[in-house]
């Protein structure tokens, strides 16, 4: 499991607690600095992450080049409204993510903890399946089967495929999903895949707005 600080949307550096004036004063610092066209300074308050992947170099090569984006950025930065909301994330499980808010001086949690069996994507849909298959859930199970398959199939029946005569198969064939949940994903409209273990792939379907599992290989 691993925490992430999130902090702000942008990749600043400077933390909620930090010095010079947390948040708010990064921000300052960093919207003077693109107004002054000062983007070595502007660079320095990058987050570490970000500077592994962008440098120095091409960093203030960039923002030369968009130098009418560099200045909007800084009288937004400059004028700004609202409240900074300050925020963490937390990774678990099968890369399910849960986000926590600062509330007067207090962690609060801010993402829904009742939606355990996600079909917004296919890659949300494919960790609530094995979710669903580590617990049991067959009735579950049933909502990422498609339509022309679901009116031949129930929980029963469902339950039979995978713990009948082929359990140890389909056990071996769920493990090495869940060791692969994070192997890239193609769509293409309605239809999804994803590629995992030496020759198999995930066939996803996309049905009056939910992700379904077409095909395990």
């Amino acid at each position: 499991m691993r925490i992430a600080a999130v902090g702000l949307a942008l990749a600043i550096a400077g933390g909620a607690c930090g010095g010079g004036g947390g948040p708010t004063g990064t921000l300052d610092r960093y919207g003077r600095a693109l107004k002054s066209h000062d983007f070595s300074q502007a660079y320095e308050l990058m987050s570490s992450s970000f500077r592994a992947k962008v440098s120095r170099d091409d960093y203030i090569r960039m923002m030369k080049d968009n130098g009418r984006e560099a200045d909007e950025t800084a009288d937004r930065l400059t004028h700004r409204n609202g409240n900074i909301e300050v925020s963490a994330e937390f990774e678990y499980g099968l890369g399910d993510q849960m986000r926590l808010v600062q509330e007067g001086g207090k962690w609060r949690i801010a993402t829904n903890p009742l939606t355990f069996y996600d079909q917004s994507s296919p890659k949300a849909v494919l960790r609530s399946f094995i979710r669903a298959y580590r617990l049991a859930r067959w009735d579950v199970m049933l909502r990422f089967v498609p339509n022309d398959y679901r009116e031949r199939m129930d929980a029963k029946k469902l339950e039979a495929q995978f713990t009948g005569p082929s359990k140890e198969d389909m056990e071996t064939l769920i493990n090495t999903l869940e060791q692969n949940v994070d192997e890239p994903i193609t769509e293409h409209g309605n239809e999804a895949g994803m590629a995992y273990g030496d020759h198999f792939e995930v066939k996803f379907q996309k049905e009056d707005g939910a992700w379904k599992v077409k095909d395990l290989n």
